[in-house]
């Protein structure tokens, strides 16, 4: 059943990939053998550069593997609003209401509005992307504990590796150690698909960078499930990072750091197998990298839930769809005495695009009463 679902979606993308590409093939305004012979080169390059990417990238020097992993994820982005586009100007076709057709077939015109349009969103989603958003929350936690307040930075989504290098991650780190924060938690995915470039850039050495008063803790996302669980632990736990997987730290008799796997664990515990035997004056935070199932939340009485995965869809209109999946896909919620945030991800998946959605870091300010 699983086999046929792939193959059904896999014929899916690959027809609509014939689709987008043969409307292109009829736009182009060059006719000539060169001009089409590069064309088909280039189609093969974009659709396939990821797969090679994942299939045999930790066999080929870093440098080509991560220009294949840029490349192929970068096409990703550009086959949607391709798809899009090329729909909407054959819905206006067909329609009659706008002379598009002759702009469809070898049109210079057609062809350079294409990919002026392209250049101009492409661009500006790479600039959103790079610019880190600053979100700040200052919330009321009704516990009487030791400590009157606690500064939180958390993130989620880093994944470094051949998209993401530690030039960039250095930055993020400058970002953090400015808030002063009294603790750094991580919701998840610190690693895209492989370990080897993290080590061949000693990542490590740049996690020992962040300065806080608790330390830096983490919880597993599905993306380390990717990489291997266990070889991802031992990467975080070199550098420098607690990992809570499916546990608790109890802090300066204060406040609980709670940590589930990832929801990738079929077998991961519930949340009351987690918080029944701790004290309940004291603070919970929870770590848990897929926001599903926020009732449970509220059910067991849970302070403060920090959640990513969903990127907010990183894209429009994809931010449109996980609206749909998930009670939250981007932001903050409280349901009962629960405080849940939602990041969309100091990071990215692939392509360097944010469209509609930002990269962030959370900065909370808990106060007690």
């Amino acid at each position: 059943m699983r086999l046929t679902f792939i193959l059904f979606m896999f014929a899916i993308v690959l027809g609509l990939h014939f689709y987008v590409f043969y409307r292109l093939w009829g736009m182009m305004p060059i006719s000539t053998l060169m001009g089409r012979t590069l064309f088909v080169v280039s189609a093969v390059i974009a659709v396939s550069s990821f797969f090679l990417s994942v299939l045999i990238g930790n066999n080929l020097p870093s440098s080509v593997t991560s220009i294949m992993y840029r490349v192929g994820t970068s096409w990703f982005f550009i086959f949607i609003y391709l798809l899009i586009l090329f729909l909407l100007f054959d819905l206006l076709r067909l329609a009659h209401l706008l002379p598009v057709h002759r702009f469809m077939y070898e049109s210079w015109i057609g062809f350079g509005v294409l990919a002026g349009f392209l250049a101009v969103v492409l661009s500006l989603g790479y600039f959103n992307y790079i610019h880190k958003e600053k979100v700040e929350l200052s919330l009321v936690i009704d516990k009487d504990v030791a400590m009157s307040s606690l500064k939180i930075a958390a993130i989620s989504d880093l994944h470094l590796g051949y998209g993401i290098h530690r030039k960039e991650f250095e930055q993020w780190v400058q970002l953090i150690n400015k808030e002063n924060p009294d603790i750094v938690l991580i919701a998840g995915d610190v690693i895209d698909n492989h370990l080897r470039p993290l080590y061949e850039q000693n990542m490590a050495q740049a996690f020992k960078q962040l300065k806080t008063k608790y330390g830096v803790y983490a919880v597993l996302g599905n993306h380390e499930y990717i990489s291997g669980a266990s070889k991802s632990i031992d990467f975080l736990k070199e550098a420098g990072i607690i990992v809570l997987r499916d546990s608790v730290a109890f802090i300066d008799d204060s406040f609980y750091i709670i940590g589930r796997d990832d929801r990738t664990n079929k077998a991961r515990k519930s949340i009351e197998e987690l918080t029944d035997t701790l004290d309940k004056s004291k603070l919970f935070v929870m770590l848990d990298h897929q926001p599903y199932h926020l009732e449970e939340v509220e059910k067991n009485n849970i302070d403060l839930q920090l959640s990513g995965h969903t990127h907010h869809g990183q894209i429009l209109p994809l931010s449109w769809i996980t609206d749909r999946m998930y009670e939250k896909s981007h932001g903050y919620l409280k349901k009962g005495n629960s405080h849940i945030y939602v990041s969309s991800g100091i990071g990215i998946w692939g392509g360097k695009f944010r469209i509609g959605t930002q990269s962030e870091y959370v900065v909370i300010n808990l106060n007690m009463k």
